[in-house]
């Protein structure tokens, strides 16, 4: 009793005299976060400058290169690393961030402070930062929305001579294409291998998921899925409206590619742009800019940008790229709570109006849908329109040993060349199949 009131006593001395009897909270000062090496995250790095000087605290970007980036990740998520607090990842890796006990479930934050949730479109909310999807459950808020689209050579598109002998050939008008049957005659019209000329260029690269990606554009649009409700890939990702999809893919590859892209992704397709080589060129928006640069693309005035066009019953989709922003579940509960009041900061709209202005990609829907963002960059309109049909390719735990199935069988099939786009499909459905029942999906 008497040394319990002893203590009592020096508690209210302490009190007293102004000094705490709990220790302080260490104050957050910098916070790091982690992202690919690109220009975004350089934009990135530009805006959080005004997080410094708004609340003292210094943010940090640190570039990781594509090639490596998620390998550092996962490197660091299973030595349960603090050498970042946040992450711009991709949208594949959330089912690994949710399941694993990597990211920091951020629901709550996100309905406590202004719902966040929905600032955004629902289909980066729920690709970039929802997990399982349809649950509700957020681990990352959208940061940098992305998605294939199209840049093509305006001054061959109205040639008056070409547009003459286009329609001559095939019947109907010129111009940006309205279904993926009419972009495959463009490219054939444009593909003139004597003069150095070819119609478009595509993602054929087998490491990690370009052909994929590259490929979903005209897989979503055609009808084609990869899965049904309870996992079985056979009947569905092997249908006939999938072989369909992977028949023209191929055919645009065999026909109409630039040569030299037999394992071509961002870059490649760029360099054959720049160079004069295609009339068409397929890419992500977030490597658009390169091309409105007059200095880095010599046909930048004359370029123009478009969505995908619609399959055979009218359906469009575009793959979706783009990543949201997760906190490390490895961090202090301060370094959390900083990371917290960073990203609630980050989704205010007039911030999310700069890091537009700077040339990221936001997922305001506001800013999305304002006249100042669709004026700020020659092909801001095609991506507010692409990012209302984007779709993505799983996001389980499993995605990286599904990955190899597919790239490999789409590599062999439409730059090799090899068997039949039924063939390619049946061993992906194999693929699929053995990898889902192995991870306990397919019961």
């Amino acid at each position: 009793m008497f040394k319990r009131l002893t203590i009592v006593v020096a508690l209210i001395a302490m009190v007293a005299m102004g000094i705490s009897a709990v220790p302080a909270k260490a104050q957050v000062t910098d916070l790091t976060i982690f992202w690919a090496q690109w220009a975004p995250a350089d934009y990135l790095a530009t805006l959080v400058k005004d997080y410094e000087t708004e609340t003292g605290i210094k943010v940090t970007v640190r570039q990781e290169p594509w090639g490596s980036f998620f390998g550092v990740v996962k490197q660091d998520w299973a030595a349960k690393a603090t050498s970042w607090d946040m992450v711009v990842g991709d949208s594949q890796w959330i089912g690994q961030g949710a399941t694993q006990g990597h990211y920091v479930d951020l629901t709550q934050f996100m309905k406590d402070n202004g719902n966040l949730q929905d600032t955004v479109t629902p289909a980066t909310l729920s690709y970039y930062g929802e997990y399982p999807v349809g649950s509700g459950t957020y681990y990352a808020f959208p940061t940098e929305g992305d998605a294939n689209g199209w840049a093509y050579r305006k001054d061959l598109f109205e040639d008056p001579k070409e547009m003459e002998a286009f329609k001559a050939q095939y019947g109907y008008d010129l111009g940006i294409p309205k279904t993926w049957q009419e972009l495959a005659d463009i490219a054939k019209f444009f593909t003139r291998k004597d003069q150095g000329l070819y119609g478009l260029a595509i993602y054929t690269q087998v490491d990690y998921d370009a052909i994929t990606m590259g490929f979903q554009n005209v897989f979503f649009s055609y009808g084609g899925d990869y899965w049904g409700a309870d996992y079985k890939p056979e009947g569905i990702v092997n249908s006939d409206k999938a072989i369909a999809a992977l028949e023209l893919y191929h055919e645009l590859y065999q026909c109409c590619s630039a040569p030299g892209l037999t394992n071509a992704f961002f870059q490649e397709v760029n360099d054959a742009y720049t160079s004069g080589q295609v009339a068409m060129a397929m890419n992500y928006f977030a490597f658009f800019p390169a091309l409105a640069n007059k200095d880095t693309n010599k046909f930048a005035d004359t370029t123009g940008y478009f969505s995908n066009p619609a399959g055979p019953d009218g359906d469009r989709h575009a793959a979706l790229g783009g990543q949201g922003i997760s906190i490390s579940n490895y961090i202090s509960d301060e370094r959390k709570a900083a990371s917290e009041a960073f990203i609630k900061w980050f989704a205010q709209k007039d911030v999310q109006a700069k890091w537009a202005q700077l040339g990221g990609y936001t997922c305001n829907i506001e800013v999305l849908n304002s006249p100042e963002f669709l004026q700020v960059a020659p092909y801001n309109a095609a991506f507010a329109e692409t990012m209302t049909f984007v779709k993505d390719f799983t996001n389980i735990p499993e995605f990286e040993d599904l990955l190899p199935v597919i790239q490999s069988a789409l590599q062999g099939y439409v730059v090799g060349d090899q068997g039949t786009a039924k063939e390619a499909l049946d061993a992906v459905a194999e693929g699929f199949t053995e990898k889902l029942t192995d991870a306990g999906y397919i019961k």
